[in-house]
């Protein structure tokens, strides 16, 4: 998948999720994503090769980037939390789209309820049983 076309995927997804948001905070070159005020997505590009940070659980980045070329410690993020995708053989677009929603799921775990906009535990299940019946976009 070509780094252009991840971005693509990603966005996608990101704008599928319950109560996700496009945001500027950095001005110009960034888009931000949030959920209920907290960043689970931005893209930018870096010398104009399109890039794509989510967070991840620190044991799941680092396995993650030792299976993946195409994944590396979070570009101008906290690299114990953040990854970072770039265009790469090695990524389809299923993986982009669970990655995207994993760190979706990471910050509604984080919120208080009131500011959930899905229980993010339902909110897995409905995930989990779409994807155990077979994908539905390529």
């Amino acid at each position: 998948m070509d780094g252009t076309a991840l971005v693509e995927r990603a966005v996608d997804r990101a704008q599928e999720l319950p109560g996700a948001q496009l945001t500027h905070p950095f001005g110009e070159g960034w888009e931000v994503y949030k959920v209920s005020g907290r960043v689970f997505l931005l893209t930018t590009a870096l010398r104009g090769v399109p890039l794509v940070n989510l967070k991840a659980r620190p044991a799941d980045g680092v396995a993650l980037r030792r299976a993946f070329a195409s994944i590396a410690p979070g570009y101008h993020m906290d690299k114990r939390h953040w990854i970072t995708l770039r265009g790469g053989e090695d990524l389809d677009g299923e993986l982009v789209d669970d990655l995207v929603t994993e760190s979706y799921l990471l910050v509604l775990e984080k919120l208080p309820r009131r500011a959930r906009p899905v229980d993010p535990e339902e909110f897995a299940r409905v995930v989990a049983a779409r994807l155990a019946r077979g994908p539905s976009r390529s």
